[in-house]
């Protein structure tokens, strides 16, 4: 195809992602309350206000449009690729489009992740800290700011194995080297925890940074399985 048809696809596939989200992130709206209390789930016994006019609506756009982007974000990953698969070689589509698919698995494992234990465990630690001389009244947005950027940013960090299985299927890294890097992998681990959670609570850092080590070590499983799946060059 001339790079004009190509561009042209390419912004069709954009804007039929887009028009995704959007209806998704409607409906979302639609019934955004029983969303609103799922996030408030974890805050057990916390009383929450809304401390200025139209507050609530504006946190319930937020959270419509977050859970519109994760509602269309198989759409948006089928679109992706429908524009990718037709230049790539028969192996490099046969290792795109699981890697992707594991991508989307793994990104609502992360938020799954966040809303189980990561949330529940900072809020336990923050409430329990200072229980004794202040009272707990939340203000909404800022609540659910700090859920939304913790689930997501976990979301983010659980993408590590599809990047380490890429780069080891395309030969830039071996299971052996990554290994070695233990070192390095719990500091790098430990940094990403104090940098992605929204809190400063030791909990909430240490549980993110766990689980990053944990998705790095299954990393290094995968790539040392494809290793020895390669056949040997004589």
């Amino acid at each position: 195809m001339p790079l004009v048809d190509h561009l042209e696809e390419l912004r069709q596939r954009v804007l039929k992602s887009l028009l995704a989200v959007v209806v998704a992130a409607a409906l979302c709206l639609i019934g955004v309350k029983p969303l609103v209390r799922l996030l408030e789930a974890p805050a057990d016994g916390i009383h929450f206000l809304q401390l200025a006019p139209g507050e609530f609506l504006f946190v319930s756009l937020k959270v419509a449009g977050y859970a519109g982007l994760t509602l269309a974000l198989p759409y948006v990953l089928y679109q992706g690729l429908r524009f990718v698969l037709p230049g790539l070689t028969l192996n490099e589509r046969r290792l795109i489009a699981p890697a992707v698919a594991a991508s989307a698995v793994l990104f609502l494992a992360g938020l799954a992740f966040a809303w189980w234990a990561l949330v529940p465990a900072a809020l336990r630690f923050l409430v329990s800290y200072g229980a004794d001389v202040v009272e707990p009244l939340w203000s909404i947005e800022r609540y659910l700011d700090f859920v939304l950027l913790l689930m997501v940013a976990t979301g983010l960090a659980f993408q590590l194995p599809v990047l380490q299985l890429l780069l080891g299927v395309l030969g830039l890294v071996r299971w052996r080297v990554m290994l070695g890097a233990w070192r390095w992998v719990i500091l790098g681990a430990s940094l990403a925890g104090a940098v992605l959670t929204p809190s400063t609570d030791p909990i909430t850092m240490l549980l993110l940074a766990g689980a990053i080590t944990a998705l790095f070590l299954i990393g290094v499983a995968l790539v040392a399985l494809t290793e020895s799946l390669r056949p040997e060059t004589p």
